[in-house]
């Protein structure tokens, strides 16, 4: 995983580990944005392991996952992904109300 995230972030894999094992070594505030970004979480969730209940639009851990394994995808997996997302759309709404 730390190395999926180096190649994500382009933060060495050094740096991540010593992030995630070295108690009081912060990352600075645009490293923070980066790293949060490639996770799908905000940067106050990546602090301090909660999300701000003010803020509506985060998405919850099913989703962040989601996100997370879609950007994973190359470029043809994601457009099949997309196709099958359409599909399943169209035939959603062709379907009668009960």
């Amino acid at each position: 995983m730390v190395k999926e995230l180096a190649s994500l972030t382009g933060i060495s894999k050094h740096t991540l580990d010593n992030y995630l094992n070295v108690r009081g070594y912060m990352p600075s505030a645009d490293v923070a944005v980066k790293i949060a970004q490639a996770l799908g979480v905000s940067v106050e969730y990546l602090v301090n392991g909660e999300e701000n209940p003010s803020d509506k639009t985060t998405p919850g851990p099913e989703i962040r996952s989601l996100i997370q394994n879609f950007k994973l995808l190359n470029d043809d997996d994601r457009k099949m992904i997309m196709g099958i997302l359409q599909l399943y759309n169209n035939r959603r709404k062709q379907q009668p109300h009960s």
